[in-house]
């Protein structure tokens, strides 16, 4: 479909119109891509950038991590387009990040489990996510404590529980991610919870799981036995 053809198109077929007619939900992939795209090029429509730039990520999540140095080799992307997609990318992603759990009620790793996929799984750096609960287990902070490896020293217990101290939380649980995908737990993941659950116990706030993610699936310690 030519730039020429695609301005011939009725305008309830539109990327634009049907927006305002049905809704964002009811629009493709490609034509929400088309409307922050904005124009094509002199040979090829907004809608074929679109499919252009689907086709380069292959899937929808890879969208996530894009790199600007990615995005201008795709024909009709520019510096300016590739910014605005960056920016709106991100956008996307701290608005989903800050929906708050505060007050939900744990009721199984399960739960626990899909939370942190949805929070940090596929994620390209290791994110160490920590909730704390009160007595009934409800969740009264979330926090994001460290961000690196957890062979690095950084990752200390003393910074996670004094957080716990301060808001007064009984329970704890630990999520974090591996940027491999792969939820299987390393010998650094045994350790650090061992040092976790061993502090935990001095402090008076109990470690109830910790759960490591991959892109798409999770492991309990707790459900493992080995807290």
């Amino acid at each position: 479909m030519t730039q020429t053809v695609f301005h011939l198109l009725p305008k309830e077929l539109k990327p634009r119109e049907r927006l305002i007619q049905y809704g964002a939900q009811a629009l493709s992939n490609q034509e929400l891509i088309a409307i922050l795209l904005r124009t094509g090029t002199k040979h090829a429509s907004v809608m074929q950038v679109a499919l252009e730039l689907l086709e380069t990520i292959g899937e929808l999540q890879e969208l996530s991590t894009i790199s600007y140095e990615e995005l201008i080799t795709i024909n009709g992307i520019g510096p300016t387009k590739a910014l605005e997609l960056l920016a709106t990318i991100e956008m996307g992603k701290r608005i989903f990040k800050s929906k708050t759990v505060k007050g939900d009620t744990i009721h199984s790793s399960q739960w626990v489990g899909q939370y942190l996929i949805d929070e940090i799984g596929g994620l390209h750096q290791e994110n160490v996510v920590a909730l704390y609960l009160n007595t009934k287990n409800q969740i009264i902070k979330k926090e994001i404590v460290f961000k690196g490896s957890l062979n690095s020293s950084i990752a200390h217990p003393r910074e996670i529980f004094r957080i716990g101290v301060r808001s007064s939380a009984a329970r704890l649980i630990i999520g974090h991610n591996h940027p491999s995908g792969n939820p299987m737990p390393s010998e650094a993941d045994y350790q650090f919870t061992k040092r976790l659950e061993q502090a935990g116990e001095i402090i008076g706030i109990e470690l109830l799981d910790h759960i490591i993610v991959g892109d798409d699936e999770f492991v309990s310690l707790r459900e493992e036995g080995f807290l």
